[in-house]
């Protein structure tokens, strides 16, 4: 049986992060050059409707 290939699958990790991180940052900057305001850090799955009850 092959023997798993941790340090790649821990390579493709870090790889995504930086690709989000990066994608994330130019977004932010298009924001910044169109004038319009930041983006508030929440979580996607949380709905602020649904805590007020």
């Amino acid at each position: 049986m092959a023997k798993p290939n941790y340090s790649f699958e821990k390579r493709q990790r870090e790889l995504a992060k930086q690709k989000k991180k990066a994608e994330k940052e130019a977004e932010k900057a298009a924001r910044k050059r169109a004038g319009q305001p930041p983006e508030a850090e929440t979580p996607e799955d949380a709905d602020p409707a649904a805590s007020a009850d």
